[in-house]
């Protein structure tokens, strides 16, 4: 499971992955924790309601992301070997990707109404946990979640000869709400900057600010991700003028990062 800062994923010094977690286990326990890793790392937006008041929503409706991975883990072909199961949030999309094609006689087209089990003793277990429903309409309860939310329509697909995909959007541009200077200038500007940093820079600064300083080694043991990626999230807030550097060189081991 990847967290992506922005809407690409980076390589090299801009590498964006601001967290980087495998499963592995039983199912149950696989799909347990991939549930509570996604629900934490979701955002919840303020919209205008008619009532002209303002109300929280959630960034994906909870069935229609969980349903997604509960499918992709119930209907995957496991004969294909050295491929998993894949979940990427992006601040635009949350990317579920399946080990492959869809099974027998489903397809793109009938998905909604058209149901089958390629691993019907797995579905069993899962059912079980009552994670999936012996009758067809998860799919298309994810269709209407997605609607009664406002958001575009799931987008399932077949991007090679090996996989399935749904991608869900959170259509960003028109749920963050615009925030007028001339009404608290100062915090709507602190909004707006926030709104622009991820997860973890916002820990990085909130560790700057806490306990003076930042570093390389704190930052994982705080997020989770690997070294290369702390450090490069590091030097993004350096560019940004979040913090600044000290040290003698790349190699010191005494470097750390501060406020501006």
């Amino acid at each position: 499971m990847l967290k992506i800062d922005g809407t690409q994923m980076q390589t090299g010094r801009r590498l964006n992955i601001v967290k980087d977690k495998d499963f592995d286990g039983p199912l149950p326990e696989v799909v347990e924790g991939a549930r509570q890793l996604i629900a934490s790392l979701l955002r919840e937006f303020q919209v205008l309601g008619e009532d002209a008041r303002f109300r929280t929503v959630p960034e994906y409706p909870e069935f229609a992301w969980f349903e997604g991975l509960v499918n992709a883990v119930a209907h995957r072909d496991y004969s294909i070997r050295g491929e998993y199961t894949r979940v990427v949030i992006f601040d635009d999309r949350l990317e579920i990707t399946s080990p492959g094609i869809l099974p027998n006689r489903v397809t793109l087209e009938n998905m909604r109404t058209t149901r089958f089990a390629r691993n019907p003793k797995i579905c069993h277990v899962l059912a079980s946990f009552k994670w999936v429903r012996e009758l067809n309409g998860g799919v298309h309860r994810v269709y209407q979640e997605m609607e009664e939310l406002g958001l575009p329509d799931p987008e399932f697909s077949e991007p090679s000869d090996f996989s399935v995909r749904l991608v869900l959007r959170n259509d960003i541009g028109k749920r963050v709400p615009y925030m007028s200077d001339s009404i608290g200038s100062k915090a709507a500007e602190e909004r707006r900057t926030e709104r622009t940093l991820s997860d973890a820079e916002v820990t990085a600064l909130n560790l700057a600010e806490s306990e003076g300083r930042v570093t390389t080694a704190r930052l994982m043991q705080s997020v989770g991700v690997s070294r290369v990626t702390a450090s490069s999230l590091l030097k993004r807030l350096v560019e940004k003028g979040r913090l600044v550097w000290h040290g003698t060189g790349q190699h010191d081991p005494n470097q750390y990062y501060s406020q501006s």
